[in-house]
Protein backbone atom coordinates (compact mmCIF):
# COMPACT_ATOMS: atom_id res chain seq x y z
CA UNK A 1 0.00 0.00 0.00
CA UNK A 2 2.86 2.40 0.76
CA UNK A 3 4.41 1.97 -2.63
CA UNK A 4 3.45 4.41 -5.44
CA UNK A 5 3.12 3.00 -8.91
CA UNK A 6 4.96 4.48 -11.87
CA UNK A 7 1.67 5.79 -13.26
CA UNK A 8 0.93 7.90 -10.14
CA UNK A 9 4.41 9.45 -10.24
CA UNK A 10 3.98 10.36 -13.92
CA UNK A 11 0.59 11.97 -13.24
CA UNK A 12 2.05 14.03 -10.39
CA UNK A 13 4.95 15.20 -12.60
CA UNK A 14 2.49 16.21 -15.33
CA UNK A 15 0.39 18.24 -12.86
CA UNK A 16 3.48 20.08 -11.58
CA UNK A 17 4.67 20.80 -15.13
CA UNK A 18 1.23 22.21 -16.04
CA UNK A 19 1.31 24.41 -12.92
CA UNK A 20 4.76 25.75 -13.87
CA UNK A 21 3.65 26.41 -17.45
CA UNK A 22 0.57 28.24 -16.23
CA UNK A 23 2.67 30.36 -13.84
CA UNK A 24 5.13 31.21 -16.64
CA UNK A 25 2.32 32.31 -18.93
CA UNK A 26 0.87 34.48 -16.15
CA UNK A 27 4.28 36.14 -15.61
CA UNK A 28 4.66 36.70 -19.36
CA UNK A 29 1.27 38.40 -19.56
CA UNK A 30 2.23 40.67 -16.67
CA UNK A 31 5.49 41.75 -18.33
CA UNK A 32 3.87 42.34 -21.73
CA UNK A 33 0.90 44.20 -20.31
CA UNK A 34 -0.38 46.95 -22.63
CA UNK A 35 -2.52 48.61 -19.99
CA UNK A 36 -1.63 52.02 -18.66
CA UNK A 37 -0.28 53.46 -21.92
CA UNK A 38 -0.77 57.13 -22.56
CA UNK A 39 -3.54 58.68 -24.61
CA UNK A 40 -1.19 59.34 -27.56
CA UNK A 41 -0.37 55.64 -27.90
CA UNK A 42 -4.07 54.77 -28.09
CA UNK A 43 -5.07 57.59 -30.49
CA UNK A 44 -6.08 56.84 -34.09
CA UNK A 45 -6.89 59.40 -36.80
CA UNK A 46 -8.90 59.39 -40.00
CA UNK A 47 -7.12 60.96 -43.00
CA UNK A 48 -8.71 62.85 -45.94
CA UNK A 49 -9.41 59.56 -47.76
CA UNK A 50 -11.25 58.03 -44.81
CA UNK A 51 -8.41 55.65 -43.90
CA UNK A 52 -7.31 55.13 -40.28
CA UNK A 53 -3.74 56.23 -39.58
CA UNK A 54 -1.49 56.86 -36.59
CA UNK A 55 -0.53 60.40 -37.69
CA UNK A 56 -2.83 63.39 -37.31
CA UNK A 57 -4.42 64.70 -40.55
CA UNK A 58 -2.92 67.67 -42.40
CA UNK A 59 -5.01 70.76 -41.52
CA UNK A 60 -4.40 72.16 -45.04
CA UNK A 61 -6.34 69.27 -46.57
CA UNK A 62 -9.38 69.84 -44.34
CA UNK A 63 -12.72 70.13 -46.16
CA UNK A 64 -15.79 71.86 -44.79
CA UNK A 65 -18.94 69.78 -45.27
CA UNK A 66 -22.43 71.18 -44.89
CA UNK A 67 -24.35 68.87 -42.54
CA UNK A 68 -27.56 69.54 -44.51
CA UNK A 69 -26.09 67.79 -47.58
CA UNK A 70 -25.43 64.52 -45.71
CA UNK A 71 -28.08 61.97 -46.63
CA UNK A 72 -29.11 59.54 -43.92
CA UNK A 73 -30.92 56.35 -44.90
CA UNK A 74 -32.05 55.24 -48.33
CA UNK A 75 -32.38 57.68 -51.21
CA UNK A 76 -35.84 59.03 -51.91
CA UNK A 77 -37.46 57.47 -54.97
CA UNK A 78 -38.35 59.76 -57.80
CA UNK A 79 -41.72 58.85 -59.34
CA UNK A 80 -41.22 57.20 -62.75
CA UNK A 81 -43.37 58.16 -65.72
CA UNK A 82 -45.38 55.06 -66.79
CA UNK A 83 -44.60 55.81 -70.46
CA UNK A 84 -40.87 55.32 -69.73
CA UNK A 85 -41.48 51.82 -68.37
CA UNK A 86 -42.71 50.49 -71.71
CA UNK A 87 -39.76 49.52 -73.90
CA UNK A 88 -39.35 48.16 -77.38
CA UNK A 89 -37.04 45.38 -78.44
CA UNK A 90 -36.33 42.50 -80.78
CA UNK A 91 -36.57 38.83 -79.82
CA UNK A 92 -33.03 37.45 -80.29
CA UNK A 93 -33.72 33.93 -79.03
CA UNK A 94 -36.83 32.00 -78.03
CA UNK A 95 -37.14 28.29 -77.28
CA UNK A 96 -40.79 27.16 -77.52
CA UNK A 97 -40.05 23.74 -75.99
CA UNK A 98 -38.48 25.21 -72.83
CA UNK A 99 -40.66 28.33 -72.72
CA UNK A 100 -38.07 31.07 -72.38
CA UNK A 101 -35.95 33.41 -74.47
CA UNK A 102 -34.20 36.77 -74.63
CA UNK A 103 -35.17 40.18 -75.95
CA UNK A 104 -32.61 42.85 -76.89
CA UNK A 105 -33.76 46.27 -75.71
CA UNK A 106 -33.50 48.73 -78.64
CA UNK A 107 -32.78 51.68 -76.34
CA UNK A 108 -30.07 50.24 -74.06
CA UNK A 109 -28.99 47.23 -76.20
CA UNK A 110 -29.11 45.00 -73.12
CA UNK A 111 -30.45 41.46 -73.25
CA UNK A 112 -33.52 40.82 -71.09
CA UNK A 113 -34.88 37.40 -70.08
CA UNK A 114 -38.47 36.57 -71.04
CA UNK A 115 -40.63 33.62 -69.89
CA UNK A 116 -43.60 32.16 -71.77
CA UNK A 117 -45.92 33.07 -68.84
CA UNK A 118 -45.29 36.79 -69.56
CA UNK A 119 -46.41 36.61 -73.21
CA UNK A 120 -49.81 37.82 -74.40
CA UNK A 121 -49.37 36.04 -77.75
CA UNK A 122 -46.85 33.64 -79.30
CA UNK A 123 -43.53 35.17 -80.37
CA UNK A 124 -40.60 33.94 -82.42
CA UNK A 125 -37.07 35.15 -83.17
CA UNK A 126 -36.69 38.56 -84.89
CA UNK A 127 -40.20 39.70 -83.79
CA UNK A 128 -40.44 43.32 -82.66
CA UNK A 129 -42.11 43.53 -79.23
CA UNK A 130 -43.05 45.97 -76.49
CA UNK A 131 -42.43 45.03 -72.87
CA UNK A 132 -41.82 46.26 -69.34
CA UNK A 133 -38.80 45.36 -67.21
CA UNK A 134 -39.24 43.89 -63.74
CA UNK A 135 -36.34 43.02 -61.43
CA UNK A 136 -36.55 39.42 -60.26
CA UNK A 137 -34.28 37.44 -57.91
CA UNK A 138 -31.92 36.56 -60.78
CA UNK A 139 -31.95 39.97 -62.51
CA UNK A 140 -34.07 41.84 -65.03
CA UNK A 141 -36.87 40.04 -66.84
CA UNK A 142 -39.47 41.19 -69.37
CA UNK A 143 -43.15 41.27 -68.36
CA UNK A 144 -46.32 42.17 -70.29
CA UNK A 145 -44.67 41.25 -73.60
CA UNK A 146 -46.76 42.12 -76.70
CA UNK A 147 -45.97 41.77 -80.38
CA UNK A 148 -45.86 45.12 -82.17
CA UNK A 149 -48.26 45.54 -85.08
CA UNK A 150 -46.46 45.30 -88.42
CA UNK A 151 -46.49 48.50 -90.46
CA UNK A 152 -47.18 48.13 -94.17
Amino acid sequence: MGQETMNKKEKEKKKQKNRRDKEEKREERKTNNNKGKGLDAMMAYVDENGDISSTPPDPKKKRIIDPETIQLGAAKRIPIDPAELIRTGVVTFFNDAKGYGFITDLKSQESVFVHVNQLSEAIKEKDKVTFEIEMGPKGASAVSVKKEAKQA
